[in-house]
């Protein structure tokens, strides 16, 4: 699945590639293949836009049901079978799916795997040709070439490191919950998930940073948006 993905999101890499390479002379230090990536990027979190929106909507209404859930999960806990009956009740009341964030996330993962898989591999996926793909310029700024790591760690690492930690940070308020164990959750990946991408990107290819950091920004972007349009629409009804 993810291999069928990935020669789909790969294909779509290169001709976004032969798009901008055609636009006149190329930069310096701003390759037309980080121009691809970067574009390649968007389009791909667009795609994805519709899907992460329902995400950020089920998650913010079951955080305004969860002080009725554990109302209801108090009041019948030696009563399995009514608290199942009225768990049923308020979410057809509120109209919410509990198993529409599980759903979404099924829908996302390989897709986003794949598109991980193509930037990590573009030479199997969007570039087929060696030669052609060895002799693309690929620098970006500082780094002489996207196929190998960022030789600073102050570059790429750390703005995939810190562009994560922003992006928890504001999926955590969109999802605020009175849960003292899920916010301790909360607390720790926010502190431990940027130190792993950091650790990561060290390593990767400089591209793949690149799309994360990309990728990240636009959810930042979005997160931030979502929050505000359905506080507002919280506060109209």
């Amino acid at each position: 699945m993810t291999a069928f993905l990935g020669n789909i999101l790969g294909s779509l890499l290169k001709f976004i590639y032969d798009m901008v390479s055609q636009i006149g002379t190329e930069p310096a230090n701003f390759s037309f293949y980080a121009m691809a990536i970067i574009i390649t990027t968007i389009i791909f979190k667009l795609i994805l836009l519709p899907i992460s929106l329902h995400q950020s909507k089920s998650s913010k209404k079951m955080n305004e049901i969860q002080p009725m859930m554990k109302e209801i999960q108090n009041k019948y806990k030696s009563d399995p079978q009514t608290m199942q009956t009225k768990m049923a009740e308020l979410y057809k009341e509120h109209k919410y799916n509990p198993a529409s964030g599980c759903l979404v996330l099924l829908i996302q993962f390989p897709i986003i795997i794949a598109f991980f898989k193509v930037m990590g591999n573009p030479t199997t996926f969007a570039f087929r040709d060696p030669g052609v793909y060895e002799a693309m310029n690929k620098t970006f700024f500082w780094i002489k070439d996207l196929n190998n790591p960022d030789p600073y760690i102050w570059g790429l690492p750390l703005l995939a490191a810190a562009t994560t930690y922003l992006q928890s940070k504001t999926m955590t308020t969109a999802a605020a919950t009175t849960d003292p164990q899920a916010q301790a959750t909360q607390k720790m990946m926010n502190m431990f998930l940027p130190i792993m991408i950091f650790m990561a990107a060290r390593g990767f290819a400089a591209g793949l940073a690149l799309y994360w950091v990309i990728s990240n920004s636009f959810s930042i972007i979005q997160q931030l948006v979502s929050n505000r349009s359905l506080g507002k629409f919280k506060e109209e009804n």
